[in-house]
């Protein structure tokens, strides 16, 4: 399977402020093209103890090769021991978008 050369990078933080900025900062620095930032409730289980609690879901707009930048970027930023860190492929996507994205992560 070919790899697709867009993806969309998930992670998760306990506060909106947290998430807004850690998102700020990646597309700052030229890791992503955007970031979505939405309040989700989750469901986990975590040292032992099934857990229920409120947390904002980023999903930042990338190219794949920058998977591993981003990643060790979120972890050094992230305040979690273990922070989600979960690539989706995009299989398709609007021309115009993707060559927007591509630009704003080319530098």
């Amino acid at each position: 399977m070919t790899t697709p050369e867009f993806i969309v990078v998930t992670t998760t933080h306990d506060t909106e402020d947290k998430a807004h900025a850690l998102a700020a900062a990646v597309v700052g620095a030229g890791l992503a093209a955007c970031a979505q930032v939405c309040a989700v409730g989750s469901v986990y289980r975590w040292e032992a103890r099934l857990r229920t609690d409120p947390e904002w879901r980023i999903d930042f707009k990338t190219r794949a090769a920058l998977f591993d930048r981003l990643a060790a970027f979120v972890t050094a930023e992230h305040t979690y021991d273990t922070p989600e860190l979960i690539a989706v492929p995009v299989l398709a996507g609007s021309p115009a978008y993707l060559d927007w994205v591509r630009a704003e992560t080319a530098g």
